[in-house]
């Protein structure tokens, strides 16, 4: 039976309750490890209006050279206050030694993406490689997600997307905090 307290089988394997140092892959993208809230706006040509919203992002790790991506949004009203959830998605992230990224998201609205890119200088910049629909899920063709780590605690996220037979272009932007 495993014992979380006992001492662990293996040297590399750390205790559950222990923060494993990052890998050193992740060295491009180490600045973005945390929780980022903030706001953002969004619309698209399929959309009656364009909406404000607010977002949360988190990256964690487990020692490995992959990042653990986690994103939910909100809708927000004409009073700030939240109206219901919007978007959601989770992921990882695979770091490459020469500063490639392959990333893996996945939706509850039946898309699964995988996205390659870059990580330099405080910028990580995905492009869709592939996309999988489950058989009620909207069409999406492509996305472009960039992120930029303008100081230690800012981050700007700007998400193109192709999708229901519209050509890639402007979907959301945010500014988020880091909150941790």
């Amino acid at each position: 039976m495993f014992d979380p307290a006992a001492e662990p089988p293996y040297p590399d394997v750390h205790r559950p309750d222990e923060e494993p140092a990052p890998h050193a892959l992740l060295s491009p993208v180490i600045g973005l490890l945390g929780t980022w809230r903030g706001r953002g706006r969004g619309g698209y040509p399929t959309l009656a209006e364009d909406f404000e919203y607010a977002q949360e992002v988190t990256f964690s790790h487990d020692g490995r050279p992959f990042l653990r991506y986690e994103a939910r949004a909100w809708l927000l009203g004409a009073d700030d206050a939240p109206l219901r959830p919007a978007a959601r998605e989770s992921g990882w992230w695979r770091l490459q030694p020469d500063g490639r990224v392959e990333a893996l998201i996945t939706q509850p609205t039946g898309i699964a993406e995988i996205a390659v890119g870059r990580a330099t200088d405080n910028t990580v910049d995905l492009s869709t490689h592939d996309v999988a629909l489950t058989p009620t899920a909207k069409e999406v063709d492509a996305t472009r997600r960039r992120y930029v780590l303008a100081d230690d605690a800012t981050l700007t996220f700007v998400h193109d997307l192709a999708a229901v037979g519209q050509p890639l272009q402007h979907h959301l932007s945010a500014r988020l905090r880091r909150t941790d």
